[in-house]
């Protein structure tokens, strides 16, 4: 390579680093403040979700936040809010059917977690939503629970053990001519043995490996506190840094059937510029 080709590629790369540097300094960290009567929560909104970011960014600087409700309360667990059928609701009408015409597709990371404070997406269920995209206005913010370590050691191996069997289930349902056969003819040996070689099968056929909790949310949920049951299916998007006390008071609110405070709370969504 001569030199004039050399000094060439030096500028272009030069070039390139320059604009890459510019890219990486526009993606800055985007806040929010959460405003109600028991306080105010600084929301840190993650870059690593930037569909999500974007949309709660848009819709907070359009106002529809604002005199919406936290219409979902549950003690000890999380505060939801965000259904537009909220702003200026009766007392005692049933919330959180509003749908906002598109959701978000998932962009769950492993790298986030529901520790206490953890802003995320709500959403319809597995059964209906198997993608497990996002519902495109509803959020909750989690309460949850300290844990101890034998707590969530006790928590995994709980979560294996239901995970093992409901593939057992399923190889029950797929032979369940099988079952009923042997059940008519009161052998009950025959129906052990069976569901115990369906139970080997359902330990191979598991990935135990995704059953574990890691060093940094084992230190979240043994020091703040969370929801890790959560974890995984639900988008992650942002994190309380300031204010976590606010979580405290709306999550200790008397509720109504259905979860609904009996006392409205209302919100007001601003953009930290």
């Amino acid at each position: 390579m001569n030199m004039k080709s050399f000094t060439v590629i030096t500028l272009l790369l030069g070039i390139l680093i320059s604009c890459s540097n510019i890219v990486n300094a526009q993606e800055s960290e985007k806040k929010v403040v959460i405003k109600t009567k028991y306080g105010d929560m600084t929301v840190l909104l993650y870059n690593e979700t930037p569909l999500h970011r974007d949309n709660f960014l848009k819709l907070a600087r359009e106002g529809f936040y604002n005199d919406l409700l936290f219409h979902r309360v549950i003690k000890d667990f999380m505060i939801q809010g965000g259904d537009p059928k909220s702003k200026n609701a009766p007392s005692g009408m049933q919330l959180g059917a509003g749908d906002p015409g598109y959701n978000i597709p998932a962009e769950i990371n492993t790298k986030f977690c529901h520790k206490k404070g953890a802003l995320a997406a709500a959403r319809t269920g597995d059964s209906f939503n198997p993608e497990r995209r996002s519902s495109g206005f509803q959020f909750y913010l989690v309460k949850g629970k300290v844990w101890t370590d034998p707590e969530l050691i006790q928590f995994i191996d709980k979560q294996k053990y239901q995970a093992v069997r409901t593939e057992v289930m399923k190889m029950v349902k797929e032979n369940q001519s099988t079952f009923n056969r042997l059940q008519n003819e009161n052998k009950r040996d025959s129906l052990d043995l069976l569901i115990n070689a369906y139970q080997v099968e359902a330990e191979k056929k598991v990935d135990v490996s995704k059953f574990s909790i890691n060093e940094q949310r084992r230190q979240a949920y043994t020091t703040i506190g969370g929801t890790p049951h959560l974890d995984d299916a639900y988008t992650v998007f942002g994190e309380v840094i300031d204010g976590l006390n606010v979580i405290d008071s709306i999550s200790a609110v008397e509720t109504a059937p259905g979860d609904r405070p009996l006392q409205d709370i209302k919100m007001t969504v601003e953009i930290i510029e």
